[in-house]
């Protein structure tokens, strides 16, 4: 009686991305591209470019594919594209016949890369459509990206060596990134890394992070590297201390290579909802405490022998970060190398570079990571002849259940 007549049907949006998801999901990885490009043509979009990092950070390279346009690779410092990458944010450039379009395609916090289409004119429907539609499309590489080489081949500019193929495929996204903290990390040489590796999880209030420098060079070490990160992953998901963690990381090395080979490593807990940190360094260099973009402490710890040494079980270092702490870890392939003159890197230089990078505005936390990567390898005078990794920490409070807001 009176009953009111509910409208249940999709609007257009809905029934586009719902259709794309639909299709997507038993769709061969080499029709992605397509089916990506016929989706935008739904929405009046032309010229679909899918743009993808490459190994080095250095340039977003287009990802071939039937009806995608395929240009030439675009720088990730000074492009549109570039932009859109770093600041992970929408970034439109009118053109004479329309709007040229670069999205980022984000998979949770981490950057994927850009996707850059033309439209007539763009409104404020389109542009929510669009971050929807970048969402997804995101999460479709991401997916097929298990099934396929074509990405990883698309993001390559020069030949990689075993042992870097083993280290990318060991590594966790890049950046992570939820409201009450952010990180990021980075190797060097990025065709060429053996030894160095890191590995996180945020499992309730506790992130848990591991940064691990494995002896020796090429395949040896990134096979040492392979076992102490699945002897820490494996000890993350059993035990709870971060000393139980150590000792079980240097029992596997132990055994499985002997007295004579070590893993030096970083070991933290930050509690997301308090910024209280525990911290065992295990042969690092003691990582930088970042506050307001100056460097005013080393994150100093009891000494611990190296993984794989059978050492004591470790005493736990505690620190309390404010709101804003960076804190970041790198390895000694950063400050060991020798620049001209013949003298190591060091310390205070790195030091001096932080803090100088530390008064231009912030970029959020990749782009300034990065920005840190591609520094120190200039004043390095180009060259990595070890391992280098930087890992870097940002806390920044607030309850531990505050989710996301949506755009």
């Amino acid at each position: 009686m009176g009953e009111e007549r509910v409208d249940r049907s999709e609007g257009f949006g809905e029934r586009l991305l719902g259709l794309l998801l639909d299709r997507a999901q038993l769709m061969p990885p080499q029709l992605i591209a397509p089916l990506i490009a016929e989706g935008v043509a739904g929405i009046g979009g032309r010229d679909v470019s899918i743009l993808l990092q490459d190994y080095a950070q250095e340039l977003l390279v287009p990802l071939p594919g039937t009806k995608l346009h395929v240009g030439q690779p675009e720088p990730v410092d000074d492009s549109p594209a570039g932009r859109a990458f770093l600041s992970a944010d929408v970034v439109e450039v009118p053109q004479a016949h329309g709007v040229r379009m670069y999205l980022p395609l984000l998979d949770g916090s981490d950057q994927v890369g850009v996707m850059a289409l033309t439209l007539d004119a763009v409104s404020d429907d389109d542009r929510r459509l669009l971050r929807r539609l970048a969402g997804l499309v995101a999460d479709m590489l991401v997916t097929k990206n298990a099934y396929t080489d074509q990405f990883f081949q698309a993001r390559r500019r020069e030949p990689m060596s075993v042992s870097a193929e083993i280290q990318w495929g060991l590594l966790p996204p890049l950046t992570m990134s939820v409201p009450q903290v952010a990180l990021a990390g980075t190797l060097e040489p990025a065709y060429r890394v053996a030894g160095d590796s890191f590995d996180y999880a945020l499992n309730g209030n506790i992130l848990h992070v591991a940064v691990i420098d494995a002896m020796g060079h090429g395949l040896d070490a990134a096979v040492m590297a392979t076992v102490a990160i699945g002897a820490y992953r494996h000890a993350r998901r059993v035990f709870i201390s971060l000393a139980e963690k150590y000792a079980f990381m240097d029992d596997a090395i132990s055994r499985q290579f002997g007295p004579d080979h070590f893993v030096t490593a970083q070991l933290m807990h930050v509690n997301i909802a308090t910024g209280e940190m525990e911290l065992v360094n295990a042969g690092h260099p003691a990582p930088l405490l970042i506050r307001d973009g100056k460097v005013v402490q080393q994150l100093e710890s009891a000494t611990t022998l190296p993984v794989g040494f059978g050492g004591e079980m470790p005493r736990i270092k505690e620190h309390t970060l404010q709101q804003g702490d960076r804190v970041l870890c790198y390895t000694d392939g950063i400050i060991e190398e020798h620049v001209a003159g013949g003298e190591q890197f060091g310390e205070e230089r790195l030091i001096r570079c932080v803090n100088r990078l530390g008064e231009e505005p912030s970029e959020g936390m990749r782009a300034d990571l990065r920005r840190l990567s591609h520094t120190l390898k200039k004043e390095r005078g180009g060259r990595t002849s070890d391992d280098a990794t930087l890992f870097m920490i940002e806390w920044r409070g607030g309850a531990s259940d505050h989710p996301a807001a949506p755009h």
